[in-house]
């Protein structure tokens, strides 16, 4: 122990201490581990302010929506009759990255939630790759501010009624107002080839009056009519997964301020849709994080027994995984599974068994364990992370096996158990249930006319037999019927077959 002087004592704080709690933790964070960060910025709020938070999708800034009022009564509700308990801290990936911690904290829990937030979820919001192809940190904060000047500016000028009904419809489709794949796909020679017919069938039309009168044959008209919706459908990018964008871009009868709406809230879905895949990750390499620091700090003399006593208990508390026959059991704990992963990469890569060198022989007693960590932190989200690096070691600690519940079979069946062809079945399998592609249903539209009917077709394809909720389904067609102003049609296929299994129908209010 280096005996440096301690940091604070007792559980009262002030801001000289969270500075100097700050700067030694970055000593330790940067200097030691590695850690690559934003600047920080330390707010301090009240229990209120956090559960104004909590309603607000946890962002610092928000428009004005009755459901963000909703989900506080309902959380202030819960938190005061004791049912329910307010996070430690909150966190906003932005550049700076501002972390809100509560006035009530004891100084050792401020001491955590730097480390815990201010370093691990800041390094990890960063480097991590989903969060540097999806996100913009430096705008984050400008774009809030935009959006909640921009919603306050359109329901002083059109009326809080058809701002609401415009919200409403657009936070129905926030799930299917993401971009999954590449930002931009490029324009296709055969996208060029079309335009270029078409500007030139342009020219030849308005060249004279008389031109457009002529008679075609039968054929030619086919033709035409073929060339014309495929050259709809390649300048309108179809099929198309991101509808909120979609019908930002094309529904016929949105207005300006509308169009910009839903721009707004397809880019608050899209900058959740990265934390959505590294929930198991982003928790696991945070908690890892504080808890180097914690012991690091106490190893250095700079925080007592007694701080780390509180410590201890508070970190356990976040670790815990409850027993499946448990009362509190609701599935793995994220913070449990996503930190005993990341301690048992740095088991392996210190004091690997057989067994470990054979199944990781690339970081097997390699050592250096935070540099596997960071680039497991860059490259990797949760699907990923489980399926390379879940170990026959931790399946057998957590006890971990994979059982078969089907609806036409009499009983339970273990099909997986700690055995080698068991390891790999549990770890594919624990992976899928972090795959958003087995979650989320896979929505596209696949046909817009624009100068008919103007009917909008999306379809669904549906794997393993799961299709949406009927009512749920028909509620949610109405608000895209609305934005689109006329019928729109939703069609669900089985996408092994291609069996039509539903179709689902909805008109515009008037």
């Amino acid at each position: 122990m280096d005996n440096r002087t301690l940091l604070y004592e007792g559980s009262e704080w002030d801001f000289n201490h969270l500075r100097r709690v700050h700067d030694a933790i970055e000593e330790i964070g940067v200097g030691e581990m590695g850690l690559d960060v934003y600047r920080n910025q330390i707010e301090v709020i009240t229990s209120d302010q956090m559960l104004d938070a909590y309603a607000s999708f946890g962002m610092p800034l928000m428009y004005s929506h009755w459901s963000f009022g909703k989900r506080y009564s309902r959380e202030a509700l819960l938190y005061r009759k004791g049912a329910q308990s307010l996070a430690y801290e909150l966190v906003i990936n932005s550049d700076p990255c501002v972390a809100y911690v509560i006035e009530e904290n004891s100084m050792t829990m401020q001491t955590l939630v730097i480390a815990h937030a201010c370093f691990g979820h800041n390094h990890f919001f960063k480097n991590n790759y989903l969060f540097r192809q999806w996100t913009h940190a430096e705008r984050v904060l400008d774009d809030l501010a935009y959006a909640k000047r921009f919603i306050a500016e359109c329901e002083e000028r059109y009326g809080m009624q058809a701002v609401e009904r415009t919200l409403d419809a657009a936070h129905a489709l926030m799930s299917q107002g993401v971009s999954r794949y590449a930002p931009q796909r490029p324009v296709r020679s055969q996208d060029a080839v079309l335009k270029a017919e078409s500007r030139k069938s342009h020219h030849e039309a308005t060249y004279n009056d008389l031109w457009r009168t002529l008679p075609k044959p039968k054929e030619d008209a086919d033709a035409d009519d073929n060339a014309e919706r495929e050259y709809d459908a390649a300048a309108l990018r179809l099929p198309e997964e991101n509808l909120l964008r979609f019908l930002s871009l094309h529904a016929p009868k949105l207005k300006d301020w509308q169009r910009e709406v839903l721009d707004i809230v397809r880019k608050t879905a899209q900058y959740f849709y990265p934390q959505q895949q590294t929930q198991l990750m982003n928790e696991g390499c945070a908690t890892f994080v504080h808890y180097q620091i914690m012991n690091r700090l106490h190893q250095t003399g700079q925080v007592n027994e007694a701080a780390m006593l509180e410590f201890l208990h508070m970190h356990t508390a976040v670790v815990t995984q409850p027993d499946f026959d448990d009362k509190r059991f609701r599935g793995l704990n994220p913070y449990a599974l996503g930190f005993a992963m990341m301690k048992d990469i740095e088991r392996i890569c210190q004091s690997p068994e057989p067994e470990d060198e054979e199944w990781f022989p690339e970081i097997a007693g390699q050592g250096d364990f935070m540099g596997v960590l960071r680039d497991a932190w860059a490259d990797f989200r949760d699907e990923s992370f489980v399926l390379q690096f879940l170990s026959p070691h931790l399946i057998r600690k957590m006890r971990l096996f994979a059982v078969r519940d089907a609806s036409d079979a009499p009983h339970l069946s273990v099909e997986a158990i700690h055995d080698e062809s068991g390891y790999r079945e549990i770890r594919h399998r624990l992976a899928q249930q972090y795959d958003l592609s087995k979650r989320d249903p896979e929505i596209e539209v696949t046909e817009a006319d624009l100068k008919g009917n103007r009917r909008l077709v999306l379809t669904h394809r549906v794997r393993d037999g799961k299709t949406l909720s009927s009512s749920n389904c028909n509620r949610v067609l109405r608000h895209v019927a609305n934005l689109w102003g006329y019928r729109v049609r939703l069609i669900e296929i089985d996408a092994d077959s291609g069996q039509t299994l539903n179709d689902y129908d909805a008109v515009a209010l008037p």
